[in-house]
C-alpha cells in the first residue's frame, strides 16, 4: 500500500506484525501453534557463525524447546531450524547481531534437524544434523523464493489491468451522468465504479500516489472535506449525499475519471513487487477492519459494507493466485479459503431489498458476528503473510 492515502496509514503496523511472527515473537511461524508456557522447557545454547553453525545442541529431545542462538561471528546473521533433507523450516530468527543471542522457540518432534546459518554478504552454511526421537513436531514449511513468487504476480497484475479497464468504464457512465445533472443517475453510478477499484486491493502499492488521488480521504488535510487536495471517488462521494450541485461535482468527477485512466494506460509499464503478493493478502482485510468496519470511510453513501464484500472479493483473488504455494505449506489453507467465502456470504445475508445498511445501522449481533469473522479472518491471513515471505536460501 502507498504512503499517502487511507492505504498506507497503517502499512508500517502490518509490518511489524509480520516481522514480529517472523523475528521477534521467537521466530515461531506459527505462534500459537506453541501451545503453554516455556517455563520449564529444555533451553540450550546454540552457536552461530560461518564454522561452527549449529553446534552446541547435543542433548536432543522431543517437546518445546528454546534455543538461544549466539551469534559469535562479525556480522549479522539469520538462522533456520530445518529437516536437512526436505529443506523444510521449523523456525527461524532473523537479523542475530554480532555478539547478541537471540531465542527461537519451537517444538519438536521424531525427525532429523539441523541448524542453517545465513551470513551478511557469506554462503549459508548447514550446521550438524541432530536426530530426536518421539513425539508430535511442530509446523514445518518449505521456503518461499521471490522466483517462486513470479508467476503469481504476473496472472495477478494481468487481472488489475483488466479490473482497471473495468473501473474506467465505470467511471466514466459516472462522469457522463454528473455531466448531464442527473444526480440520481449518479448517485447509483458511484458504488458499482468504487467497488471495482476496491477489488483491486493488493495493487495499491505498486499504484503509488495515483491511489491517493483515486481513492483516499480527508484525513490529515487542513480543511478536511473541503481541502483542495480531496480529490477521487470519496470527494466525489461527499458531494453526492450531500446536496453539492452537479455543475460543482464535474470538476471532481472529470479529475478522477482522468487519474483513473492515466492509471489504466500507465499499468502495462508498471512491476508489482512479487515479494510483497502474500502481505497484501492480509493487508486488505486488515484495511477493512480498521476502515470499512468502523465506518471511518463513509462520506454519505453507507456503503461501507458493500465494500467491505468488495474487500472480500480482493482477497480471494489474491489468495486463488497464491494457491499453488501454499497448498503443500500451509494444511490451513482450504479451511481459509472456505472461510473467506463464507464472510462474503455472510456480508451478503446483511442486504434488504437490494440495499446495504449502514455499519452503524447493524444491531450489536449482528455486528459482533461480522466483526468476529473478520478478526479472525485477519490472523489467519497473517499466517499467509508470513509464510510468503521471501526467505534467502543460499
Amino acid at each position: 500500500m502507498p504512503i499517502s492515502g487511507r492505504h498506507g496509514r497503517w502499512w508500517l503496523g502490518v509490518g511489524l506484525l509480520v516481522v514480529g511472527v517472523c523475528a521477534v515473537a521467537a521466530g515461531v511461524w506459527w505462534p500459537r501453534d506453541v501451545s503453554g508456557s516455556t517455563d520449564g522447557a529444555r533451553r540450550t545454547t546454540v552457536e552461530v557463525s560461518a564454522s561452527h553453525c549449529g553446534e552446541g545442541w547435543r542433548d536432543p529431545a522431543p517437546g518445546v524447546q528454546v534455543f538461544a542462538l549466539r551469534n559469535t561471528s562479525a556480522t549479522s546473521a539469520e538462522v533456520f531450524l530445518e529437516d536437512p533433507r526436505s529443506r523444510k523450516v521449523y523456525g527461524e530468527v532473523e537479523d542475530i547481531g554480532p555478539g547478541t543471542t537471540r531465542e527461537l522457540t519451537v517444538r519438536l518432534g521424531g525427525g532429523t534437524y539441523a541448524f542453517r546459518c545465513l551470513p551478511e554478504d557469506a554462503d549459508a552454511v548447514t550446521g550438524p544434523a541432530v536426530r530426536v526421537r518421539g513425539g508430535r513436531p511442530g509446523p514445518a514449511a518449505a521456503p518461499v523464493t521471490t522466483h517462486d513468487l513470479i508467476p503469481p504476480s504476473i496472472a495477478y497484475q494481468k487481472w488489475v489491468g483488466a479490473g482497471l479497464g473495468e473501473a474506467v468504464r465505470l467511471t466514466r457512465a459516472l462522469r457522463d451522468a454528473v455531466d448531464r445533472g442527473d444526480l440520481d443517475a449518479a448517485r447509483a453510478a458511484w458504488l458499482p465504479a468504487h467497488l471495482q477499484y476496491e477489488r483491486l486491493g493488493a495493487a495499491y502499492d505498486a499504484f503509488g500516489d495515483a491511489d491517493g488521488r483515486i481513492n483516499g480521504t480527508d484525513a490529515g488535510l487542513p480543511d478536511g472535506v473541503h481541502d483542495k487536495d480531496f480529490t477521487g471517488f470519496h470527494r466525489v462521494e461527499y458531494g453526492l449525499w450531500h446536496g453539492e450541485s452537479a455543475h460543482s461535482l464535474r470538476a471532481p468527477t472529470a479529475a478522477l475519471l482522468t487519474a483513473l485512466g492515466t492509471l489504466h494506460d500507465d499499468w502495462a509499464q508498471a512491476r508489482m513487487d512479487p515479494a510483497q503478493l502474500g502481505l497484501r493478502a492480509h493487508e486488505i482485510l486488515e484495511n477493512t477492519v480498521q476502515f470499512e468496519l468502523t465506518g471511518r470511510t463513509d462520506f454519505g453513501s453507507g456503503s461501507n459494507l458493500a465494500t467491505a464484500r468488495a474487500n472480500v472479493d480482493g482477497t480471494r483473488e489474491v489468495l486463488s493466485r497464491l494457491h499453488p504455494i501454499l497448498a503443500s505449506r500451509y494444511p490451513g489453507l482450504p479451511a481459509l479459503e472456505r472461510d473467506v467465502r463464507r464472510a462474503g456470504e455472510l456480508l451478503d445475508g446483511l442486504r434488504r431489498d437490494g440495499r446495504w445498511p449502514a455499519v452503524d445501522a447493524l444491531d450489536r449481533t449482528r455486528r459482533e458476528r461480522v466483526d468476529a469473522r473478520f478478526g479472525d479472518l485477519v490472523e489467519r491471513l497473517a499466517r499467509v503473510a508470513t509464510l510468503c515471505d521471501p526467505r534467502r536460501t543460499a
